[in-house]
């Protein structure tokens, strides 16, 4: 095992007039530490397409994490979904992206396509092996993984953008491949990526896609360790235990609270700073300690990197306001969101009276509900996040 970690972003548009999606994305863990990505592409659109690519996707994320080879898989999809009358096709097409252990990346390819590989900048050609299982024809490949190495998985709605109104022929692999090689050096996130792509993609039909249109990009990074700790310990004699096994972590260090910021200024024998920059006027300003890469305020500042993490998690329309800006909730946002893989909260359950008046405009009587519903929404972002309370 090495210490690179699959940073994972995917997101979908409806052909236009549906109100369901024909492909689907699954991403399922196997105990055996192997990641496996999904994206299916069912056959036409709309209800049909939707219940025969999350069918589809469900069936080879869940049968191969059991650790089922892809021609049991095909087998069990041919056999269990309905063929088409029309097209005497039975199933949707399929792209798997298999991790196992951030070493190496199988690629298995049916009908979608082709899998591009971005690699120190420019596309990456990786060999393929064609092999027929019941009759279909799939490529497998296996690649081993580098830093920074950027797959871009994708449905054929992305190659259909702009068929008879930007483009004449839509928009070839070749061209993708030339759009997102320019972004590579950029450093942006999977879901930034990928944005960027659908957003190009949406562009290219006049906003009104011809096709369900999904991507799915993974970039593989090195794992970024970070720490938060937000309340002091119910018990006071639990304060230096806490603060040594805060401090005890690699990577940043994010203290939120202002008891927090006392107990974490006098732990460090250091001055805490306070600051009067309000960059947002509904979230306190900063503070500073030597030896703390971010101090700000507690559940305000907590209160609203959760809506950012839902927005993210969404439609992240918020994007362009926790990234540019510089009060305390953006700047977690950034940390949390776009640096962290692993992250380590640390939360007192000390109760803060001022907490508990009813007259506040946010329900602040329960701390720990914002933290665990937080924590909930880094994982969904592919996070490793563990909570220890004190």
């Amino acid at each position: 095992m090495n210490n690179l970690c699959a940073d994972i972003g995917w997101q979908s548009y409806n052909k236009y007039g549906e109100t369901l999606c024909g492909d689907n994305v699954e991403i399922v863990d196997a105990a055996n530490g192997t990641k496996f990505i999904v994206l299916a592409d069912g056959m036409g659109s709309g209800v049909k397409a939707n219940i025969l690519s999350k069918l589809t996707a469900k069936i080879v994320s869940t049968m191969m994490a059991a650790g089922l080879q892809v021609e049991d898989c095909v087998e069990t999809i041919a056999a269990t979904l309905p063929v088409c009358k029309e097209r005497c096709v039975a199933y949707s097409t399929f792209t798997i992206i298999a991790l196992h252990d951030n070493e190496e990346a199988e690629i298995i390819q049916y009908d979608n396509p082709g899998v591009i590989l971005l690699r120190d900048g420019g596309h990456y050609e990786f060999p393929s092996q064609e092999v027929v299982i019941g009759g279909k024809k799939i490529l497998k490949a296996r690649v081993k993984l580098q830093e920074n190495d950027v797959f871009i998985m994708m449905s054929d709605g992305c190659i259909h953008a702009g068929v008879g109104i930007e483009l004449n022929f839509g928009w070839q692999r070749e061209d993708i491949i030339s759009y997102m090689e320019t972004f590579y050096d950029v450093g942006f996130t999977a879901k930034s990526l990928n944005s960027i792509l659908l957003e190009e993609c949406y562009r290219l039909y006049g906003g009104e896609p011809g096709d369900d249109t999904t991507a799915c990009t993974i970039r593989i990074r090195k794992r970024e360790p970070m720490s938060l700790v937000v309340g002091p310990p119910s018990n006071r004699d639990d304060d230096q235990k806490m603060m040594s096994l805060f401090f005890s972590k690699e990577g940043k260090h994010i203290v939120c609270g202002g008891s927090t910021s006392t107990l974490v200024a006098r732990y460090l024998g250091k001055k805490l700073e306070s600051t009067l920059d309000f960059d947002d006027p509904e979230i306190p300003p900063i503070a500073k300690i030597e030896g703390v890469d971010l101090v700000t305020e507690g559940v305000i500042t907590i209160n609203k990197v959760l809506t950012y993490a839902r927005d993210y998690l969404g439609e992240n329309t918020m994007y362009m306001d926790w990234s540019s800006k510089r009060d305390g909730a953006s700047q977690i946002a950034r940390l949390l969101f776009e640096e962290a893989t692993d992250i380590n909260f640390y939360v007192g359950r000390a109760i803060n009276p001022a907490h508990q008046n009813p007259d506040l405009p946010i329900n602040f009587n329960i701390k720990m509900q914002l933290v665990d519903e937080l924590a909930d929404c880094l994982k969904k972002m592919g996070k490793r996040i563990k909570v220890s309370y004190f």
